[in-house]
Parts: structure tokens; C-alpha cells; sequence
């Protein structure tokens, strides 16, 4: 398989995925009260976009960089990238579940921010195994140091410790499990994993 036809397959799946996170704006419209009341009720709406926009947006970014490094894609590259597609294709599915049933509270909020967590945390375990799989001889410019791995593995891995936390903070606060997973991408923002294939690992993104 080229480097071509996965990043653009992978890119058309971003693309929709991120798209379709708008299609839970839309309010109800004239004769369903005021303007400004209808968009207060849907706070929850606006407030899981952007969560699911900036995550989406940010594992696009990595996946990039990730995959702009590699000197070769196989089969396995490709099946791991299908797995992290599909957490990837269901975000915008289960940010119409949290929308809906947050408000409410409740133990449906709490399995609506479960399942929530549990997309990310797929989708964060599958990059990571993305990642692992990079780490193989002849699959970089130059390979990652062992001295280093480790601390490339936590950066990478970060993600999947926070939605861990998340899925277990749900059942007793969905709105504190919410704020862990906004917590990601404005870590991701912040704290950028050294440049696969770059000499020692050093290089920054």
C-alpha cells in the first residue's frame, strides 16, 4: 500500500468525522421560543464540539506527523489504521449521545459519558499501537533510541491514562469526567512528542 492512498483514506475519514460534529448545533427554529433560550438549552451541544472538534482536529495533526515519518506502510500499518479510524468514525455518534442525555443527569448522563470516554480511549489506544509499531527496525529514517522510547511511549500515552480516569470518574461525576477528556487536547497543544526519526529523538514537531 503507498503512503498516498492511506493518508488520503485516512484524511477523507477525518473530514467526515469532524464534519458531522456540526450537524448537533442546529436548534429547533422559530415557534420553539426565544433565540437566545434555545441556544442556552443546548449548551451541552456546543460544549461536546468543541471537545470532540479539538481532539478530532489534534489526532489528525499527530497522525500526520506520525505517518510523514515513515519510510515504509504495510498490511499491519493499515489494519491498525482501520482501528483507529473506526473509534475516530464513531466520536461524532456518541458527541450526539452526551449532548442529549447530560442535561438530563442521572445515570443515563453517566453511560453517555462512559461511552463517550471509552471512543476516546479506543481511539487513543489504537494511535498508540500506531506508534508501537513504528518502533520496529527498518520503519524510520532512523530509529528511535531505547533511552528515549520510554519517554516518547508516556508522551503518546498520556491520552490514554486521562480517558482511563475519565471512564471511572463518570460514574460518579459525568461532569468531571467530561473536563478530563477537554483536559486532552490542551495537553496535546502544550506538549508536543519528539520528531520520529530524528537524531536522538530530539527534534520537536
Amino acid at each position: 500500500m503507498s503512503r498516498t492512498r492511506l493518508e488520503v483514506f485516512s484524511d477523507a475519514v477525518f473530514a467526515v468525522a469532524i464534519t458531522l460534529l456540526a450537524l448537533n448545533l442546529a436548534v429547533a427554529g422559530p415557534g420553539h421560543g426565544p433565540l437566545l433560550h434555545q441556544v442556552a438549552d443546548h449548551w451541552s451541544s456546543f460544549v461536546v464540539y468543541l471537545i470532540s472538534f479539538a481532539t478530532i482536529g489534534l489526532i489528525w495533526v499527530n497522525h500526520h506527523a506520525l505517518i510523514d515519518n515513515l519510510v515504509v506502510i504495510d498490511r499491519t500499518l493499515a489494519l491498525l489504521n482501520l482501528v483507529l479510524l473506526l473509534f475516530v468514525v464513531l466520536i461524532p455518534v456518541d458527541t450526539a449521545t452526551v449532548a442529549k442525555y447530560l442535561p438530563l443527569g442521572g445515570q443515563d448522563a453517566q453511560v453517555a459519558v462512559i461511552l463517550y470516554a471509552a471512543a476516546f480511549l479506543g481511539m487513543g489506544l489504537s494511535f498508540a499501537g500506531i506508534f508501537e509499531w513504528t518502533l520496529r527496525p527498518g520503519r524510520l529514517p532512523q530509529p528511535v533510541p531505547e533511552r528515549t522510547r520510554w519517554k516518547a511511549r508516556l508522551r503518546f500515552g498520556a491520552a490514554t491514562i486521562l480517558y482511563l480516569a475519565a471512564v471511572a470518574v463518570a460514574f460518579v461525576s459525568p461532569l468531571v469526567a467530561l473536563v478530563i477528556i477537554a483536559g486532552v487536547p490542551v495537553y496535546y497543544i502544550f506538549e508536543r512528542a519528539p520528531a520520529l526519526g530524528s537524531p536522538a529523538g530530539a527534534r520537536q514537531q
